[in-house]
């Protein structure tokens, strides 16, 4: 398994609210339960790449989840541009041109690029409803390995997928997986979900947890409890 030695880093919450005054009130409020951070749409829209440049510079990990794609010049650029804020991890679509392209940008960066295999809010009928001829188990294996190939760091899928994931890319490639629901919690939008338990076990590295941190009544409370799971699983 590729993840960090301190349990507590394997915990990535989810700043996803639309306000950066309240993610930095929630980030004070969790002080040092909580190492690492993702920020993607709703937070970044709406100035929230000037916050993860400020918790970078203050020693926070940052996940920029913009999972980029377009045409090879631009995502060079993009990548670049997000460089320069200080980020841990950088997501991508898992489209061979999209990665090839990332990877040239990263060059010889400490950056970690994630390949986002399918979305952990898709099931079969949402991928053949997109037009996909696969089914999720199978695209998932067939990003896997052209991730693996092409030279990308992790690759961010369903935990359900973990283990078809770790047999394509083997030991050394992160494992990120969304979508964990501590058990009692609402799945949400979410279709492929397991608890944090369940999930390294499976041989998940970094674990995503949104809004069973942000909305609980007791947010350190929450993250201690997950980081308290991750212990007991490894």
């Amino acid at each position: 398994m590729t993840g960090p030695a301190n349990p507590r880093d394997r915990l990535i919450v989810a700043l996803d609210i639309p306000d950066v005054a309240a993610a930095e009130a929630a980030v004070r409020q969790l002080g040092d339960k909580v190492t690492f951070y993702k920020i993607g749409y709703e937070l970044g829209f709406a100035g929230g790449l000037t916050l993860a440049e400020k918790l970078a510079g203050e020693g926070k990990k940052i996940f920029l989840d913009f999972k980029l794609h377009d045409i090879g010049n631009t995502v060079k650029g993009g990548i670049s541009s997000l460089m320069k804020i200080g980020a841990s991890f950088i997501t991508v679509h898992a489209y061979p041109q999209t990665m090839r392209a990332a990877v040239d940008a990263r060059g010889d960066s400490d950056v970690k690029l994630l390949a986002v295999t399918a979305l952990t809010s898709y099931d079969d009928a949402d991928a053949a409803e997109a037009g996909y001829a696969l089914a999720i188990r199978d695209l998932v294996r067939l990003r896997a390995e052209q991730a693996r190939t092409i030279g990308m760091d992790g690759i961010v899928c369903s935990a359900a997928e973990t283990s078809l994931v770790r047999d394509v890319i083997g030991p050394h490639m992160a494992i990120v997986t969304p979508g964990i629901r501590p058990d009692g919690s609402s799945t949400g939008d979410q279709k492929r979900t397991l608890t944090p338990t369940e999930a390294i076990r499976a041989g998940v590295d970094y674990l995503v947890v949104g809004r069973p941190v942000m909305a609980a009544a007791d947010p350190r409370k929450a993250a201690d409890a997950i980081v308290a799971e991750i212990v007991s699983a490894l």
